[in-house]
């Protein structure tokens, strides 16, 4: 068996209508309980409402800033 202790997935559900969403969300909540840290970068605004913890990162005119929520 592979444990794995983080996971990162990078623009994985733009294509998912909202019932797939949905479950991708509820799968997520389940690979994060215990201690494994889940990475989502993303432009869904749905899946960013649902996630708790949030690193977003806005362009500006003199560069980048990072905001966490």
């Amino acid at each position: 068996a592979v444990s794995l202790d983080s996971l990162f997935l990078d623009e994985g559900f733009g294509a998912l209508d909202a019932e797939a969403l949905d479950l991708a969300v509820q799968g997520l909540e389940t690979l994060a309980e215990g201690s494994r840290m889940i990475g989502v970068i993303s432009h869904v605004e749905e899946l960013s409402e649902r996630l708790p913890d949030r690193i977003r990162v806005e362009k500006g005119s003199h560069g980048s800033t990072v905001v966490t929520a």
